[in-house]
């Protein structure tokens, strides 16, 4: 056998998975950048799904930005109601999210986007700009719907332009047990159907608070044993 036909035949030889090589930088080149959507109503893991996407892939050496608005605690924060935390940018109305992006020194590799719903549409769209010409991944987190069982102008882009579009699977029941899909906001212990579409509740300064209901219970105003409704 000739030494050209000895060094055809050789079996390759694969690197075994060391720590340093499985934590190593996926290329930006490795595939087409994604747009998706993950919602879902209040309790399901948004937030708490956000955070640990942007600890998977900065583990995996890429960088990114986390991008939030009317976050629960206040503050230009990402936090879950099963307590962790972490810093992020808001989302100003003005906010160009391309220019965000591009003016960053280092390359930008993904954006976490919590509480996308309440982005403006243009914000939207320049998601999927940051996707289509800068190859940049977007994970959008966010309600669906609003109080009133209306789709938020911004949820409803993503739903229209995403890639993928994922609705958590983390159970939330209403009190009659039955799985919750709509967010009601209380006021005085009643649920009510007017006002601004986006108040922000839970919170100490706040009289308005939110209840995830069923279909049934959010169409009839029912909180509970107890509801003045």
């Amino acid at each position: 056998m000739s030494h050209e036909v000895m060094e055809q035949a050789k079996p390759l030889s694969w690197r075994p998975v060391t720590e340093s090589s499985a934590l190593s930088a996926v290329p930006s080149s490795a595939r087409d950048a994604v747009l998706k959507f993950y919602f879902g109503p209040m309790d399901c893991g948004k937030s708490t799904l956000a955070l640990q996407m942007n600890y998977n892939h900065g583990r995996q050496g890429r960088r990114g930005l986390v991008l939030t608005k009317h976050d629960r605690s206040g503050g230009p924060k990402v936090t879950s109601r099963i307590g962790l935390g972490l810093e992020a940018i808001e989302v100003h109305d003005s906010l160009d999210l391309v220019r965000l992006v591009t003016g960053v020194r280092d390359r930008v590799d993904y954006l976490i986007c919590d509480e996308a719903c309440f982005y403006t549409v243009e914000q939207i769209e320049q998601l999927a700009d940051l996707v289509d010409e800068y190859g940049v991944d977007v994970y959008a987190f966010g309600l669906a719907s609003d109080f009133r069982s209306v789709m938020f102008p911004a949820a409803q882009r993503l739903f229209e332009l995403a890639d993928e579009v994922c609705r958590l699977q983390v159970e939330v029941l209403c009190w009659c047990g039955r799985p919750g899909q709509l967010n009601a906001r209380v006021v005085g212990g009643a649920m009510v159907r007017t006002g601004e579409q986006v108040v922000i509740g839970d919170t100490d300064a706040s009289p308005v608070r939110y209840q995830v209901l069923c279909r049934r219970h959010h169409r009839s105003g029912l909180l509970g044993e107890g509801s003045p409704n």
